[in-house]
């Protein structure tokens, strides 16, 4: 968007959240509000974003990386203060600068879309986002003028008995001619209850001096939802969690319990999917259509395929192909990438493995650092011995490898395609292709054992 700044408030500490981790890198559905915040503004298409740090700096640095500019505000001394640290990126630019605060992470790129088109049209200097709320203690009040124009903006704790029975409240968040912005903020004074430099005292500057000053209401409350403690983290959670789960609702994937559903923000859920209760989605993870994604099962930054079923298991920054089922209590840890048409049972732990289309590993197994070829079936109870204490090896399965149940493959090792591993082997020696690998000591009954046992 030409000629459009943003100003991210994100230096206050946040004393109230009563945590070692600073206000704004909290998260809400899987990523801290700034950069809920951010990516919004990334959505308008701003020409340049400046993120104001102060606590926390470099962590919050490190969180958004290049995607912002930074200016340190030292020492927070109010709003008005931390928005006039952007002077020297922002001051010599023409055009629209919107203010708004890092922790408001429920505010969307739709209604900051909407309150830019807004203030253009109204030709204002200043617009305020506004909401009514059924109890706006904590907010500051929005005082109109008889003819509904934007008067000031008073703090609640600077309000008057009349002024604290205002309902519309301050959401935090303006669009600003830049230009007059970084003018006005330096006639900003410090003379109220906190001895702070309130942003909110630019409306009342440029008011006074005859600009208009415009204010746009948002549709939902919730929107506008400014986290200072735990409580109100927990309702942005809520919050967000439900409108990620309508949103997938109306785009055709069943969700059986939405309140007990947990879906991040990035995910990617195809139609006709159904996603059974205790469902934790999280990161950037894709899933394919028509699959069932069972109760209880935890999806972290993996890509699952079509028609699929994952049912009670967890799935972690790995590739689940099309047409395949995993678990019950199943784990698929990093790196691991499942084929089509794959079975991965109930109690089988895959970490980093490949396991070719077709492949079965019904129960009771543990694949490690191993490839595994197509069409290949690994008995109940098989390990791949993959570590000495020391380093890691790997197990290489060809093709049409038949490996019986409670098998030992002492990596580092390979089978060959259709070779076979009888039941109950240890493999400590390649296995070529098509033979019959057995590695057991020879079975010795003692007859008569026991009742020689009882007579000493």
């Amino acid at each position: 968007m030409t000629n459009t700044y943003a100003v991210v408030l994100a230096a206050g500490k946040g004393t109230r959240m009563k945590s070692s981790l600073y206000k704004v890198l909290h998260h809400v559905c899987g990523k801290p509000m700034v950069e809920h915040v951010v990516e919004n503004m990334e959505k308008l298409n701003v020409e340049k974003i400046v993120t104001i740090v102060g606590h926390g700096a470099e962590t919050v640095k490190s969180e958004l990386g290049e995607r912002s500019e930074y200016v340190l505000q030292a020492e927070q001394l109010g709003t008005a203060h931390a928005v006039l640290q952007a002077e020297n990126l922002l001051a010599n630019l023409s055009g629209t600068t919107i203010v708004i605060c890092g922790d408001t992470p429920l505010i969307t790129a739709e209604t900051m879309r909407d309150l830019l088109s807004h203030h253009k049209e109204s030709g204002a200097k200043a617009t305020v986002l506004t909401a009514i709320a059924n109890d706006p203690t904590g907010y500051g009040r929005i005082i109109r003028a008889r003819d509904g124009a934007v008067k000031n903006i008073v703090e609640q704790k600077d309000a008057s008995t009349q002024e604290l029975l205002v309902q519309e409240i301050n959401s935090g968040t303006y669009c600003f001619d830049n230009e007059a912005l970084f003018r006005t903020l330096k006639l900003v004074k410090n003379e109220n209850a906190q001895g702070e430099y309130y942003l909110p005292d630019v409306i009342e500057i440029l008011q006074k001096e005859g600009e208009i000053i415009s204010a746009f209401a948002a549709k939902d409350f919730d929107e506008i939802l400014g986290v200072n403690d735990r409580i109100a983290l927990s309702q942005a959670e809520q919050t967000m969690k439900t409108r990620i789960a309508y949103h997938h609702m109306r785009e055709g994937v069943t969700i059986i319990d939405p309140q007990s559903t947990y879906i991040s923000s990035d995910a990617v859920i195809g139609a006709d999917t159904i996603i059974q209760p205790g469902v934790l989605i999280e990161g950037k993870t894709i899933i394919g259509k028509n699959c069932v994604i069972g109760p209880n099962s935890h999806i972290v930054s993996s890509t699952i395929g079509d028609a699929t079923k994952i049912h009670s298991s967890v799935v972690l920054s790995s590739t689940v192909g099309d047409h395949t089922a995993v678990g019950p209590f199943a784990h698929i840890r990093p790196q691991s990438d499942i084929g089509n048409e794959v079975k991965v049972g109930n109690f089988v732990e895959v970490k980093k493995s490949t396991v070719g289309n077709g492949s079965k590993i019904s129960h009771l197994s543990y694949m490690g650092d191993a490839v595994i070829g197509t069409n290949v079936n690994i008995g109940c109870g098989t390990i791949t011995v993959n570590y000495d204490g020391k380093n890691k090896y790997l197990t290489t399965i060809g093709d049409d490898v038949f490996v019986g149940c409670n098998s030992n493959l002492i990596a580092p090792i390979s089978i060959g395609n259709k070779a076979y591993v009888a039941a109950g082997s240890t493999i400590t020696k390649d296995v070529p292709g098509e033979a019959l690998a057995i590695g057991r000591v020879r079975q010795e009954n003692k007859e008569g054992y026991v009742s020689k046992l009882k007579l000493k």
